[in-house]
């Protein structure tokens, strides 16, 4: 029987300048362990976090910060705020659909030009198609992550620009390959949707016609955590790999000690 996905702590800070921010600790593996608290975190970027933010941060014991995007999200955001003594490594994991230009059509396109590339399902298969194209393309940059907490990477925190997509995916990735329940990765992804944690749509033009409620509704796939986005990432292992396991070892070459030592440091 599926375990009780645990609810969102109490105690989770209000950050001011990052969005998204969790613990992932709590999540319920197929043999009974949990996700161990402190070990590894997600959020949106840290470009804009302010002094108490980084304050916060800087109380979590952090190891490595895992920054997956890429420099067109660098330049429209900025660095992340640095952490004494925390490491810092950049891994694009590729643009949520498809590069600058795209963004720039996102944020001063028209009506017109929205539609053209959104509509009818157009947004939301864009988003599945990268889900796909980063479980099929990133294998390296997920397997250096995976090795790299297995060794000593942690406690660990992965974010992209939202921390919904790119940052969602290698969380997911991360789950799978210490055993939690695809329930349970499932109910995570999905939390990004939550008012307080979604990345804050901004357009260059601000008028109410370029915020109305068609553009909108054109944008929301965008910046929406669905289930058939992880779905078609995990459509894509079974595809590719036949199964979670042999993606796990074959894909990510994880050997079992190194899976060994990642249970260590995330379960409990």
């Amino acid at each position: 029987m599926t375990q009780q996905v645990p609810p969102t702590e109490l105690s989770e800070p209000e950050l001011t300048g990052v969005r998204n921010f969790r613990d992932v600790g709590g999540l319920p593996t197929a043999d009974g362990r949990r996700v161990r608290q402190g070990r590894l975190f997600r959020s949106g970027h840290l470009a804009h976090a302010t002094a108490a933010d980084a304050a916060f941060l800087s109380t979590l014991g952090l190891h490595t910060i895992y920054d997956f995007r890429n420099g067109a999200d660098q330049r429209l955001e900025g660095p992340d705020v640095e952490l004494p003594g925390v490491r810092n490594v950049n891994l694009p994991l590729t643009d949520p659909a498809h590069g600058a230009e795209f963004w720039t059509m996102v944020r001063d396109g028209d009506l017109d030009q929205l539609r053209e590339v959104l509509a009818d399902g157009q947004a939301a298969g864009r988003m599945a198609d990268t889900y796909r194209e980063i479980i099929k393309d990133r294998t390296a940059e997920h397997s250096r992550v995976l090795h790299e907490m297995a060794a000593d990477s942690v406690p660990a925190l992965m974010h992209c620009a939202a921390g919904k997509d790119r940052a969602g995916l290698s969380i997911a990735v991360t789950l799978l390959a210490v055993g939690v329940e695809r329930d349970a990765i499932e109910a995570d992804y999905l939390e990004s949707n939550a008012t307080h944690r979604r990345y804050k749509v901004r357009r260059g033009d601000n008028s109410p016609s370029a915020m109305s409620p068609e553009v909108m509704q054109l944008l929301s796939p965008l910046f929406e955590a669905r289930i058939e986005y992880l779905t078609a990432a995990f459509e894509t292992i079974e595809q590719i790999w036949g199964d979670t396991e042999t993606y796990l070892t074959e894909g990510l070459e994880l050997a079992p000690e190194t899976r060994a030592r990642l249970r260590e440091h995330l379960l409990d």
